[in-house]
């Protein structure tokens, strides 16, 4: 029996293929997702990762069906598998905000399910770090947020070298599409085309354009300038206040295709350019009340990073660590009448919080110290008797004995 295409196993390290994912890898992204969102005060919250289609619908379109997994369920409900998490978080603000002082400032883990084409580092599941702040409008929020997302990454230990985050303004390119004559009818559709430039022909896009009114020259002249907008210069100069200033740079390619976004966009780009978007985001300050039906009317922004093409950038960089899982003791009970005080040690140690293993079942004494070496235990701990207990390191080599009770304190 297979798994479905797209989706993903995560074992324990050492893999046995390299067609499996790693658990540990995993665990260890989640950890310096959470503790750097912790650091900035953003708070974790999470959603259910089925929802009604009209969530869904109201925020993207008719057109989103088909990047779905959606079903009817036994109720009878139009329902979908969450593709991203910003709905969800629009409505669950919408609902409760009043309970919430603002800005609020929050983050998840979901794993989102998108039906469509594989490719490199996009799959059909993927698990997200999402981080929003929401009820403010001054540019300091952006800011804010593009930090949080440049310390996530050199909490890998990724620097400037290795990746720059590319800001840009719907607002900027809306004065361009209106400056340049443009009908406000097709400015999503000039904003796609955008979004596409530098995947797309240079000959289509021109055509493209040309049919809006627009020429490829003139496009290409308002991006190669890159003049910062009066907010773009606020992030800046906040951003460099930090020491972050060689992480960020002004670039008006990036635009961000999704038609929510309604101010300052940005993602975040290996500088070698060898992977897709490691993370991207922006302003989207109707959407809460959109979701609501204009009940509540709240600013927010947010961004999203993935788990695949951060840990392909991770391996290409050789930044994941070793991931061993090194047990801190290993019982080994020589012994067999001993056993029930040996497990009332193995107990002791873990409720003082060591990682500790021992034979389950009667074995050899050279085979339970095989396997304490196999798990790269530090200590050995044996019982002599039912009142004192032999410990060894096995890095010094150094054994001390020590009273039953006294154990854990002196691994301490």
């Amino acid at each position: 029996m297979e798994r479905l295409p797209g989706f993903r196993d995560f074992y324990p390290e050492p893999l046995p293929h390299n067609d499996v994912w790693s658990a540990d890898a995993r665990q260890y992204i989640f950890d310096q997702w959470r503790e750097i969102a912790r650091r900035y005060g953003f708070r974790e919250y999470d959603g259910p990762p089925l929802e009604p289609l009209e969530l869904l619908t109201t925020k993207s379109g008719e057109e989103i069906i088909g990047q779905l997994y959606n079903f009817k369920d036994k109720g009878d409900r139009e329902v979908s598998l969450r593709p991203e998490m910003t709905p969800t978080l629009a409505r669950m603000v919408a609902a409760h905000e009043r309970n919430y002082k603002k800005p609020i400032k929050w983050f998840a883990i979901p794993q989102l399910f998108r039906y469509e084409r594989q490719q490199k580092g996009r799959l059909r599941e993927h698990f997200q770090l999402n981080a929003d702040l929401m009820g403010e409008l001054h540019p300091a929020a952006d800011a804010e947020l593009i930090a949080l997302l440049i310390d996530t990454l050199r909490a890998f230990g990724l620097n400037a070298e290795d990746f720059v985050i590319r800001l840009s303004s719907r607002n900027a390119w809306q004065e361009f599409f209106k400056n340049g004559g443009g009908d406000t009818l097709h400015e999503y559709a000039f904003f796609q085309i955008i979004d596409k430039l530098e995947r797309t022909p240079l000959d289509e896009s021109e055509k493209k354009l040309s049919a809006l009114g627009f020429t490829l020259a003139q496009v290409n002249t308002f991006i190669e300038a890159g003049k910062p907008t009066e907010e773009l210069e606020t992030i800046l100069h906040n951003l460099a206040a930090r020491g972050l200033k060689d992480f960020v740079k002004v670039d008006y390619q990036v635009i961000r295709g999704l038609a929510y976004y309604t101010g300052v966009v940005f993602e975040a780009f290996d500088r070698k350019g060898e992977f897709r978007a490691i993370a991207g985001g922006g302003r989207y300050n109707n959407l809460v009340k959109l979701i609501s039906g204009g009940k509540v009317d709240m600013p927010a922004l947010g961004f999203g990073m993935g788990d695949v093409v951060l840990l392909e950038l991770l391996k290409a960089r050789k930044l994941l660590p070793k991931f061993d899982a090194p047990m801190d003791v290993f019982v080994l009970i020589e012994d067999e009448a001993l056993r029930p005080v040996s497990l009332k040690l193995v107990h002791d140690l873990r409720a003082a919080g060591y990682a500790v293993e021992y034979p389950i079942t009667p074995a050899k004494p050279d085979k339970q110290f095989k396997r304490a070496q196999e798990l790269k235990v530090a200590h050995t701990a044996r019982l002599d008797n039912d009142a004192y207990v032999r410990i060894r390191d096995l890095k010094t080599r150094e054994e001390i004995v020590t009273g039953l009770a006294g154990a854990a304190n002196h691994l301490k």
